[in-house]
């Protein structure tokens, strides 16, 4: 079963996510109300994944996401799922830099839907990082023109758009009706046109999606 711990000051929407997740058979093994608590409760057991808020106590600035660097620096292996109310292009780039894998952000508005949360911790335990579809949405509909994500096609956008909701070759096909090839031959232009060469210590799906949100920050 997978097991994750939960870190949001609001103990009653700690309560609520917990019976949520129970209901689809993620085992929650512990509440926290700032990052300092979760760090104490992490000594005694660590889980496959925390859900953290974005802004907490202290300063209720972006806690969440100093607090998920710390965590993920110490426990390499951590699935690492924030939560915000804010769709902020900035709180998505930082996230993305952490890891850059198994790290997800989805918005609150999500959370009434057990079964999108435990996909995306799925997705993030297995190494993957998710992106909330609408916070995709919102930063494509703010694109600005920039080089070279100018040099890309409308059909390369909208393949990078579903990488940048954490989405595989099989997942872009199948929601673009491609076939695999295709959805292959179409990465790999985008990682051309972007500059992204191979490289072992880079993985060039996330520097591809980083280099699109850089352009709408």
């Amino acid at each position: 079963m997978m097991r994750v711990m939960l870190c949001d000051d609001s103990t009653l929407f700690r309560r609520g996510v917990a019976l949520l997740l129970k209901g689809v058979g993620v085992e929650v093994t512990g509440q926290a109300r700032d990052v300092a608590e979760l760090t104490t409760l992490m000594r005694g057991q660590v889980p496959d994944a925390v859900i953290l808020d974005i802004r907490m106590p202290p300063t209720f600035t972006d806690e969440g996401l100093t607090g998920a660097a710390q965590l993920r620096a110490a426990h390499p292996q951590l699935g690492v799922l924030v939560l915000s109310t804010y769709a902020e292009t900035a709180y998505a780039q930082r996230l993305l830099e952490i890891g850059p894998h198994g790290v997800g952000y989805l918005l609150k508005d999500r959370v009434d839907d057990a079964a999108a949360i435990r996909d995306a911790l799925t997705r993030v335990i297995d190494g993957e990082s998710v992106i909330d579809g609408e916070i995709v949405g919102r930063l494509f509909a703010r694109r600005k023109a920039a080089f070279p994500l100018e040099r890309l096609t409308e059909r390369e956008r909208s393949v990078l758009t579903l990488m940048a909701e954490g989405r595989s070759n099989q997942a872009i096909g199948r929601q673009l009706h491609l076939g695999i090839k295709t959805i292959e031959g179409h990465i790999a232009a985008i990682f051309a046109k972007l500059d992204l060469e191979s490289a072992p210590d880079d993985n060039r799906r996330v520097l591809a999606v980083l280099a699109w949100i850089r352009s709408v920050a």
